[in-house]
């Protein structure tokens, strides 16, 4: 089964067109996800010399797990850095990440969150739920719940469940946002839909409060 890493990256290698070496790189993601990974290893090293972003996003990836014989985060960090030059949105959710966990040196919310929030600029899923956390909670960023608002419901309609059930209690509340029941009920739904059970319970007891009215 296709990890969920290896299924965005397939969809992005089909997205980014690049016809002369779009079948080496798919090997080696085939090889990747089959757990060849020597033949990844090549296939990956190989991509990122010809300075594909995502050949240099899959090798640093194998350096951050440490699948390579002499696996470094420093390494890491340089063909990241390469990537995200190239505006690729996974790359600069991975260098927020990376600070984050203090991968490269002391840990650093404002660093991070400023990766975070150019990854979800760029579509990034994971990176607008960094992002609207990094204002909600006030870390790396001043608390806004507006900002918060407006990252969370782009990782509620890239499908983050938690992200989904936070969206609809901000309409429900007016938390950042103008409070609107009907919107609450649809991000409720949906998150309710996609098996988070607190999200079905207040689905219900909305439903049931508007019954009664």
């Amino acid at each position: 089964m296709k990890t969920p890493l290896i299924t965005a990256l397939l969809l992005a290698a089909s997205l980014a067109g690049a016809p002369l070496h779009a079948a080496t790189l798919q090997e080696a993601l085939t090889a990747y996800d089959d757990g060849d990974l020597k033949t990844a290893a090549r296939g990956f090293t190989a991509s990122a010399g010809r300075g594909e972003a995502l050949g240099q996003f899959n090798l640093a990836m194998m350096h951050l797990r440490k699948e390579l014989p002499r696996a470094s985060d420093a390494q890491a960090w340089q063909l990241l850095q390469r990537a995200a030059a190239q505006q690729l949105a996974l790359a600069e959710n991975a260098l927020g990440e990376m600070i984050e966990q203090g991968r490269r040196g002391k840990p650093d919310a404002k660093a991070a969150c400023g990766w975070f929030e150019r990854a979800a600029e760029h579509g990034n899923g994971d990176g607008a739920l960094a992002t609207a956390t990094c204002y909600y909670l006030g870390r790396g960023r001043s608390q806004d719940m507006a900002q918060a608002h407006r990252w969370y419901l782009e990782a509620a309609k890239a499908g983050d469940v938690g992200a989904q059930y936070l969206v609809a209690s901000m309409f429900e509340t007016g938390l950042g946002v103008e409070a609107d029941a009907r919107l609450a009920r649809y991000w409720y739904d949906a998150a309710a839909r996609n098996g988070d059970d607190a999200a079905k319970a207040k689905l219900k007891a909305m439903q049931a409060a508007e019954a009664a009215t």
